[in-house]
């Protein structure tokens, strides 16, 4: 029994080398939907859809712990808002593609509040189906993050576009392929996140608004359709 233990370990390895330095990085096609609607930014699972007014706690991590706006994305935004989050796996398409088409306004990188937090929680509870998929996921608000302003169009009606890179425990890393001034296509691939991690969509809760999705869904970089 211990031989073949042994025996299995350097196929273990190889699965291991082949998941982190090729099979991570795959960078699949994808084709936009026509139109102007507003699309995942990420692949993974929908774990929040959340519709608020400026002050009020966003999402209630623990009891007496809960993320505020200003800690999840630091942003010009007044009034009503909306929040979409997709957890990726360590298995999903960590490449990041622009929700609209537009301009980046500005790209802003914020360390983590302390260490980061690893998002052990969110993977089983998002793998198990126990909602709310964010509790006890400190993430959310403590770990490290770029934020990118994107403005653009929704629908014929311009708007502003917040897309947060969240960093995992382990994550290597938070690439930005575009810098401030730069115009993007809609589905055009911006960054990447390395190893498992987590990306938010911010934007003003207009009434002609239509959410497409909601916790729990699977979508798509560049092809599913969050908001139109």
């Amino acid at each position: 029994m211990i031989w073949g233990a042994l025996g299995l370990l350097p196929l273990l390895v190889l699965v291991f080398l082949f998941w982190r330095y090729v099979w991570f990085f795959r960078n699949p096609a994808r084709h936009p939907p026509a139109g102007e609607s507003l699309l995942s930014p990420a692949d993974g699972t929908v774990v929040y859809v959340k519709r608020f007014q400026a002050g009020e706690e966003v999402l209630s991590i623990k009891s007496g712990v809960a993320a505020r706006l200003d800690e999840i994305a630091p942003s010009d935004l007044t009034g009503a808002r909306l929040l979409i989050g997709v957890f990726m796996s360590p298995f999903d398409v960590h490449y990041n593609r622009a929700p609209i088409a537009g301009r980046v306004e500005w790209v802003r990188h914020h360390p983590a509040r302390g260490r980061n937090a690893h998002m052990t929680s969110m993977h089983w509870r998002t793998l198990l189906g126990i909602q709310p998929f964010h509790r006890e996921s400190p993430h959310v608000f403590q770990n490290e993050r770029t934020v990118t302003k994107f403005h653009g169009l929704l629908g014929h009606h311009p708007i502003d576009c917040f897309v947060i890179q969240i960093a995992g425990g382990s994550v290597r890393g938070i690439d930005s392929y575009f810098q401030e001034g730069a115009m993007v296509s809609r589905g055009e691939i911006f960054g990447i996140i390395r190893v498992g991690s987590q990306v938010d969509v911010l934007v003003p809760a207009l009434g002609s608004m239509r959410v497409r999705v909601k916790a729990g869904d699977r979508v798509r970089a560049g092809e599913t359709i969050l908001i139109d």
